[in-house]
């Protein structure tokens, strides 16, 4: 098993206008790669790319990945896929759950099969821990039966299924990487409620208090963007196929640490159903398999976000009536009594 990145590759990347394809291309045109990256900007921001443009070796299609007539040349000659793309969020995926599949299943199909009749050499998906749902075992390991418990988390783990399936039958030689709340630079800033950092840190812009969801004690295992991109990348350099690894930062940190690192005041709001109280990876297959080890602190992570934020000056300020308002299908539809 070679542990080392390689380079001179043609690699592919969907989604790679997005928070972590934005990173992963930045890491392979560094390595010495060629990039490609496929996007339709449905989520991802040009600007992000924009530091890239001059590279000779990067370029950009901006193209529907379920559309795969439009996609599939684009893959003739590429020896690595890292597909990232995909429709996040929750409550989008509870009042759209077409749109959902679309994206996160059939676009997975038609990257899938591009891929095969390309030929390539590595196909790595970027899966979710939410597939895991609220489990019963801390940390969680990849055997943990799934139970999503919404139709993002379902649509991605119907993707990985899917992945998993092509490297069965077809031979395609797939990794799926399972990953636990990531933050860093470039996190997104869109107008959907969502990711704890974006929502703290727009508040924190606009002098607002913190927004916590319950009493605060509840865990996340918040994994730093450049962790991410090393494991993605030390996994494409290996030799595993058909392996689901988790990838994680090894510890679990309560909201109230966080927002004590951020500084501000904070005010709490009602706990929401088809939450877990904790989210923590058991990082062991993948520390055994290919020697990762995440290397950003939580507390050096958080130093980084802050000297970046002003990303987020424009991003939307929730409040707690804006929160309730964008929540109430996630309310309606996950009560604790149909979960």
């Amino acid at each position: 098993m070679t542990n080392s990145p390689t380079s001179g590759l043609r690699c592919l990347v969907t989604g790679g206008a997005g928070f972590i394809g934005s990173h992963l291309a930045e890491r392979l045109l560094d390595e010495g790669n060629e990039v490609i990256v496929i996007d339709n900007f449905a989520t991802g921001k040009p600007n992000d790319l924009a530091h890239l443009a001059d590279n000779p070796k990067f370029s950009i299609q901006q193209a529907d990945i379920a559309d795969h007539e439009m996609i599939r040349a684009a893959f003739e000659g590429i020896d690595h896929v890292y597909h990232l793309a995909a429709m996040a969020d929750i409550v989008p995926s509870i009042e759209n759950p077409m749109i959902y599949h679309r994206a996160n299943v059939d676009g997975t199909i038609s990257v899938l099969e591009a891929a095969r009749a390309a030929a390539v050499k590595r196909f790595i998906y970027v899966a979710s821990s939410s597939c895991y749902g609220i489990p019963d075992v801390y940390p969680t390991p990849e055997n943990t039966p799934a139970h999503p418990m919404y139709p993002y988390a379902l649509t991605k783990y119907i993707g990985e299924q899917y992945a998993l399936h092509w490297h069965q039958t077809y031979g395609l030689p797939v990794v799926s990487l399972r990953f636990f709340n990531i933050f860093g630079p470039r996190h997104r800033t869109s107008g959907t409620y969502g990711a704890v950092f974006g929502v703290f840190l727009a508040q924190k812009l606009a002098g607002q208090p913190f927004t916590v969801v319950g009493d605060g004690t509840q865990t996340r295992d918040f994994t730093f963007v450049s962790d991410i991109v090393d494991a993605i990348v030390l996994t494409a350099a290996s030799d595993i196929v058909g392996e689901v690894m988790n990838v994680g930062s090894d510890d679990t940190y309560a909201i109230n640490r966080l927002t004590e690192l951020l500084g501000g005041e904070v005010i709490y709001i009602p706990k929401r159903p088809g939450e877990p109280d904790c989210t923590f990876a058991d990082i062991s297959k993948i520390k055994r398999l290919l020697g990762w080890t995440p290397q950003v602190s939580l507390e050096d992570g958080v130093r980084i976000m802050l000297d970046n934020i002003d990303y987020w000056r424009e991003a939307p300020v929730w409040t707690p009536d804006t929160i309730k308002d964008a929540t109430a299908t996630w309310f309606k539809h996950l009560d604790s009594e149909q979960t």
